[in-house]
């Protein structure tokens, strides 16, 4: 069984996305504790089996949670079903459910700012930029995005902008769209303009509120949630690394950084899938090695994961060291990515 503690290779998540071929879940005080915060950004990553009741449940469940001797964690239905465990009838966790709207809608608020009645209002205002962009009347915008009157519609629309329409319009203004991700790791969030993706990072990570806030100052553009050709690439391309029959991307990234920390960034994505690198061989091959601390901290503040691969950094000595979404995802990545490279 792939309970914690070790076990075979995880196959048959319940989720849409294919499964990540791994061996290990979070460390268990780590579940625990979401599991009684009642968690929602952990759904999809593990279940937690009640022995008291002989059920499991997805982390965001709300029914009374037990005391942690009572608990078993499981990754899949599949093996909390073969250590004779029932499905919980309140959370329903063989349902394919990850991460649903009103999910969403908390986590943008928590990390982007935005209220759902503002998002909402964003969407609509991001819909009518692209309308005027190509012809559409004030007037008709105005009225399409559902606004009662059109000096509402402009007064909302030069706030959101810092411009009226036709001006906005005319000056190309641009907007930074923003979605959630569900993978079997748990929520991403995800950013880019109509250029490319410039955020791609685990929702649950500690320092996801210090790259919302570097994004924004890199990024000074309207945040609105919803996607554009670009998050729809990279959704589609993320689909396909999950199911391991991707291990490069096409989406093209925007990452702004110092001069050093692009150096870094762009040797990451030299590092071929199921490969790794130290810390200290990527400051030799930029001619700094004694930077080793810099190409650490260069790697820490990688606002575009996956992609840019900082997950294939380690320690000299082999261990999975310095990853911001958690050593137990670095591991999953990596275990995935030398399975592909492999097959």
């Amino acid at each position: 069984m792939a309970a914690y503690a070790g076990g075979p290779i995880l196959r048959g998540m319940d989720t849409s996305l294919a499964s990540v071929p791994v061996k290990t879940l979070p460390p268990p005080d780590q579940m625990y504790r979401a599991l009684l915060a009642r968690d929602t950004s952990y759904d999809g990553v593990f279940l937690a089996a009640i022995k008291t009741t002989g059920i499991f449940c997805r982390p965001g469940c709300g029914a009374k949670k037990p005391r942690r001797e009572n608990v078993e964690f499981f990754a899949s239905a599949r093996e909390a079903e073969g250590r004779g465990y029932r499905a919980c009838l309140r959370c329903r966790p063989l349902e394919r459910k990850l991460f649903d709207d009103a999910d969403a809608s908390r986590w943008t608020h928590a990390h982007l700012g935005i209220t759902p009645r503002a998002g909402e209002r964003s969407r609509r205002l991001g819909r009518a930029l692209e309308q005027l962009r190509s012809g559409v009347s004030v007037t008709d915008a105005a009225g399409e995005s559902g606004f009662e009157s059109e000096s509402g519609f402009r007064d909302a629309f030069t706030r959101l902008f810092g411009a009226p329409p036709s001006r906005a319009a005319a000056a190309g203004a641009t907007v930074l769209r923003a979605r959630w991700l569900a993978t079997p790791l748990g929520p991403m969030l995800a950013a880019a303009t109509d250029e490319g993706v410039c955020l791609l990072e685990f929702a649950d990570r500690r320092a996801i509120r210090t790259q919302v806030a570097t994004l924004r100052r890199r990024f000074p553009h309207p945040v609105i949630p919803g996607s554009n050709a670009r998050l729809d690439q990279l959704t589609a391309e993320i689909a396909e690394y999950w199911a391991g029959a991707r291990s490069t991307f096409d989406s093209p990234l925007l990452a702004p950084g110092t001069p050093f920390q692009s150096a870094v960034w762009d040797f990451l994505r030299t590092i071929p899938p199921g490969e790794t690198r130290s810390y200290a061989d990527v400051a030799r091959s930029l001619g700094r090695p004694t930077a080793v601390r810099a190409v650490a901290r260069a790697n820490g503040e990688n606002r575009i994961a996956i992609l840019i691969p900082c997950h294939r950094v380690i320690g000299s000595d082999g261990s999975l060291t310095g990853y911001g979404g958690g050593i137990w995802r670095k591991e999953r990545l990596l275990a995935l990515e030398r399975e592909m490279a492999t097959a």
